[in-house]
């Protein structure tokens, strides 16, 4: 069906190439996923299943062809047999949904009647009968991809190329979509899908070809995605408001601790050199020491203190306070 034999492909200005050696062989009614990271090969892969571009070195037959062998002018016959699926879907968005699925056929010359019988048949199968008549804009995102589903089978193609028809949808859109290619797929039609879903790929269990920078590392039958351990992994930032909160906590707990301290009366201190425990002796008027001046506290601005200080931080410089001898 698909046969790739130790295909090179290198594009003009780029040191390594797309594709290097790649060997592998696709049956008649498979599903096989290529996967691997960006910028390893898939879509390179469809590139020349589809006849967009020509191997560098090596072979590739499609349908029992060397596609080398097919002029350029009869590559658009030789394209319809294959469907081709993409991620931004490429309806045209001035025709209805019914106009769209039915172009695919008109360009091929197909006959009225076999239109006014095929598009209904494709729409039905991708669950879109009854919207015939709306708008790509009038369209989610999910039904979009499957009248871009519809316009890649209405031909009955042998072929589905899907490259990354689950990108641009929501997890339980892109859900449908599997189930949906993988109904078309038990028709008997190959699919050959490059996909970055791991988790598909896990749990559908069907044909892994992994690329990885232009060559092939693995081609398993009822195998996974493969090793994602080295795929980086977003770690949660801390809260940058908690932190403004904190901060500004403190700030209440030293202003609330100044006011206590501007309320509060402050005693005078006793001599150095006076007795701990004197005892009472007659004393006159004129013998009492003259009474101390009484200790002002100065109000205190918060905005006016620095960060240090609202945060209560030993900035190393300060003076010492107490009482002058």
């Amino acid at each position: 069906m698909i046969r790739f034999e130790n295909v090179t492909k290198r594009y003009r200005g780029t040191k390594r190439p797309a594709l290097s050696g790649v060997d592998f062989e696709v049956q008649r009614g498979e599903f096989v996923f290529l996967v691997g990271a960006s910028g390893s090969g898939k879509s390179s892969c469809l590139q020349l299943i589809l006849r967009e571009e020509s191997p560098t070195s090596g072979r590739v037959a499609v349908l029992g062809r060397d596609l080398k062998s097919i002029a350029n002018r009869k590559v658009p016959y030789f394209r319809r047999s294959i469907g081709s699926v993409f991620q931004d879907f490429r309806l045209l968005p001035s025709k209805t949904v019914y106009q769209n699925v039915a172009f695919t056929l008109q360009v091929t010359g197909a006959s009225r009647g076999f239109i006014q019988q095929a598009v209904p048949e494709a729409l039905a199968l991708v669950g879109l009968s009854g919207k015939e008549k709306r708008l790509p804009h009038e369209l989610s995102g999910g039904e979009q991809q499957r009248v871009a589903i519809a316009r890649a089978i209405v031909n009955r193609p042998q072929i589905v190329l899907a490259d990354e028809p689950t990108g641009n949808l929501d997890p339980g859109t892109s859900v449908d979509i599997m189930q949906l290619l993988a109904r078309i797929n038990a028709g008997g039609t190959t699919v050959v899908m490059a996909t970055h879903e791991a988790a598909f790929v896990d749990q559908m269990q069907r044909r892994v070809i992994e690329l990885r920078d232009g060559e092939m590392v693995r081609d398993e039958v009822g195998g996974g995605y493969g090793d994602t351990s080295n795929v980086p992994r977003l770690e949660p930032e801390a809260i940058r408001g908690a932190a403004a909160t904190a901060a500004l906590q403190t700030v209440r707990e030293v202003h609330r601790e100044t006011e206590a301290a501007i309320a509060e009366p402050v005693a005078a201190p006793a001599p150095a050199d006076a007795p701990r425990n004197p005892r009472p002796t007659a004393s006159t008027a004129d013998d009492a020491p003259p009474a101390s001046p009484p200790i002002v506290v100065p109000p205190v601005d918060l905005a006016e203190l620095g960060v240090a200080d609202r945060l209560g931080l030993d900035t190393g410089d300060d003076e010492e306070v107490g009482p002058v001898s």
